[in-house]
């Protein structure tokens, strides 16, 4: 039985871990974007593709199925700059979590809720946030 290239890479593992390793094995055979220039290309266009998809009003399928094509092609990015995506994302969930404990925090402090506040009151701490936090 002959064996496809990418049939060893299982889908029992994390999908991040799983895209890079598909386009790592995909890289070795020469499929592969030559410049950065071209990744980002295909992520406005995977980007559009998503904004047509919710100005259609298409499924949740086809719109879950866009996402992933940018994601996909964030990654090929990440990876194109030797950037581990999971160390990335988790960063940046991370900054997100200290910006929002920040909201959280300056709230208290003026004896507010969460839930009482309006979105341009977060949206403004947010921003505020951006300028104190990392």
């Amino acid at each position: 039985m002959i064996k496809n290239l990418l049939d060893d890479i299982t889908d029992d593992i994390p999908a991040i871990e799983r895209a890079l390793k598909l386009q790592k094995k995909a890289a070795s055979v020469g499929f592969d974007w030559k410049n950065s220039k071209d990744i980002i290309k295909k992520i406005e266009e995977e980007l559009a593709e998503i904004q047509d998809a919710l100005n259609n009003k298409l499924s949740p399928d086809n719109l879950s199925e866009e996402l992933g094509d940018l994601i996909f092609s964030c990654i090929n990015l990440a990876r194109h700059y030797q950037i581990d995506p999971e160390v990335a994302l988790n960063k940046t969930n991370n900054k997100f979590i200290k910006r929002f404990n920040y909201i959280e925090h300056s709230l208290r402090k003026r004896n507010k809720l969460i839930l009482n506040i309006s979105l341009e009151e977060m949206d403004r701490l947010w921003e505020e946030a951006k300028k104190d936090t990392i």
